[in-house]
């Protein structure tokens, strides 16, 4: 069976889908998988590529170049997340390292994996989801919203009904 690709309707976001086809066609798979092992420092369970913020990674005459992307503008993680993925390639024998920033497209949580969302959950964070907000403790939907912000600015404090658990509940952005 032949496809048109014209009429195909992806089941992920573009920039994504994108995001993905850039580290399955890279020519240093090497310097993804070092990367693999940097994990977020405020969910350290997730990596950076998990959580979607590592959009690529490339090598040129011994520089190596990684790109991010931060959840929200002024994320106070970026620095640490930065100079982790420096110092994961400068221990693996990568001394020249360059780390950018961008801004354009904006992330999402549309980026997150789906291991990276099961990772969360595991960890007492609650992703996010089009559905209703569940416990990552005991799955009940039955649960309220404290604040709007968590223990940090991307998360917001909500409390089980059923087993009177507090969680964080990552916010859909």
């Amino acid at each position: 069976m032949v496809v048109d690709e014209a009429n195909v309707i992806p089941l992920l976001p573009v920039e994504e889908l994108e995001r993905r086809q850039r580290r399955i066609n890279s020519e240093c798979p090497d310097l993804w998988r070092i990367l693999d092992d940097v994990m977020d420092p405020e969910i350290p369970v997730i990596s950076l590529y998990e959580l979607g913020v590592l959009q690529d990674v490339s090598e040129r005459d011994g520089h190596v170049h990684v790109l991010l992307t931060p959840t929200y503008v002024g994320c106070p993680a970026m620095k640490v997340m930065e100079e982790d993925a420096r110092i994961a390639l400068e221990a693996a024998g990568y001394p020249d390292v360059t780390v950018e920033t961008r801004l354009s497209p904006a992330w999402t949580t549309a980026w997150l994996s789906n291991e990276a969302r099961s990772k969360m959950a595991a960890y007492g964070i609650a992703a996010p989801d089009s559905e209703a907000a569940q416990c990552p403790q005991c799955g009940s939907e039955d649960v309220q919203q404290i604040s709007e912000f968590g223990s940090t600015a991307c998360k917001a404090l909500f409390k089980c009904n059923a087993c009177a658990e507090p969680f964080d509940l990552f916010k859909a952005i």
